[in-house]
């Protein structure tokens, strides 16, 4: 592909994170040891015009956790599918993510829900198949709940979002997929409350210099109980570790901090929601 044929993705603020998690799972998939298999990344920033390499650190060991993370949202989504073949994904801004050419069985609904630019770009890049759609909307307009065929199973899959959006966002969003998806379950990703604070000041920041979006919404692990209380339909929860594999001093801390009670609420977690 000439220079002149690359995309140019045109983004900021939140939608622009995207690049940062792409760039981390094509960087981890390099390495001979990787557990992340994502042959579409490679292809998605070959085909991208921006300075990945500058405004990412190709050192950073946040590259391996982003993959481990990616694993484990595969592995949650693997599990789905095993149980409901015909059932539906939703991923709720995925930007660039790449688990529909990891993990789909060939039977299965994939609905994708992003705001209209992060829409506009992976339409560009991830042109989709007979049961693929994508839904420009944002995931706090709960109109795309209508768009969801639910008769096989639902599962909602939110991976690098909900730290964007504000508590009560989150807590609404919560309460109408319970409501709309008797059981169904709904797989997300966590940040530390010391991660939120810091970025709010402005700390959390690339090591040359990209600004990371503030986030707003933290929730410890320990504590994902809590959450029954937001509705009646919300029958369960659990903490989804990381992958034990880990290809990085960091990335190994993250695995085994994210076992241990006393530790998991220092590093992003990941949990899952149970429906009736």
């Amino acid at each position: 592909m000439t220079d002149s044929e690359r995309i140019r993705p045109g983004l900021s603020g939140v939608p622009e994170t995207l690049l940062l998690t792409l760039w981390a799972r094509y960087r981890s998939t390099q390495k001979p040891n990787s557990l992340l298999t994502d042959p579409k990344a490679a292809e998605l920033v070959a085909a991208i015009d921006y300075p990945f390499e500058q405004h990412f650190p190709a050192a950073d060991g946040r590259s391996d956790v982003i993959a481990l993370r990616s694993v484990a949202f595969d592995r949650e989504i693997s599990a789905f599918l095993d149980g409901h073949p015909e059932g539906t994904v939703v991923c709720l801004g995925e930007g660039l993510e790449t688990h529909f050419w990891r993990v789909d069985n060939g039977r299965a609904r994939w609905l994708t829900v992003d705001l209209p630019e992060s829409a506009t770009l992976r339409e560009k890049l991830l042109p989709t198949g007979p049961r693929q759609r994508i839904l420009a909307c944002s995931a706090t307009d709960h109109r795309w709940l209508d768009e969801v065929a639910a008769a096989n199973g639902v599962l909602i899959v939110a991976q690098g979002l909900l730290m964007y959006l504000k508590p009560e966002e989150v807590h609404d969003l919560f309460r109408a997929c319970a409501e709309r998806f008797p059981g169904g379950g709904f797989v997300f990703d966590t940040m530390p409350k010391m991660w939120v604070k810091a970025s709010a000041k402005g700390q959390d920041r690339d090591r040359q210099g990209m600004r990371i979006p503030p986030m707003y919404w933290s929730q410890d692990p320990g504590k994902l109980a809590g959450l029954h209380r937001l509705h009646p339909n919300i029958a369960g929860s659990r903490r989804v570790p990381y992958p034990e594999f880990a290809a990085s001093r960091t990335a190994r801390l993250f695995s085994i901090f994210s076992r241990i009670p006393l530790l998991n609420k220092l590093v992003p977690g990941i949990g899952y929601l149970q429906f009736r």
